[in-house]
């Protein structure tokens, strides 16, 4: 797999979250009968789609740590309490 098609994936899915939930906001927003501009909920569905993608990423990355790494930082932090009283 070629890395333009490794980005290429990941983008479209992205902008299909971005687009379904811009529809969903505005259709909520006007079922409701407090109606707003579709830039004014594409803004919010931008904002959620990279509050939503940034946490991906973390729990991704979180996952990945060696539990090693996870131990030693727990007991530097254990450690490191004690000593700063």
């Amino acid at each position: 797999m070629t890395r333009q098609l490794r980005l290429r994936t990941p983008l479209w899915s992205v902008i299909a979250w971005w687009a379904a939930l811009t529809g969903i906001l505005w259709l909520a927003g006007t079922a409701l009968g407090h109606p707003s501009p579709l830039t004014g909920c594409a803004a919010s569905a931008a904002l959620l789609v990279a509050v939503g993608e940034a946490g991906d990423w973390l729990r991704r990355r979180w996952t990945t740590r060696p539990l090693s790494t996870l131990r030693f930082a727990r007991r530097r932090a254990a450690t490191s309490s004690h000593t700063a009283a």
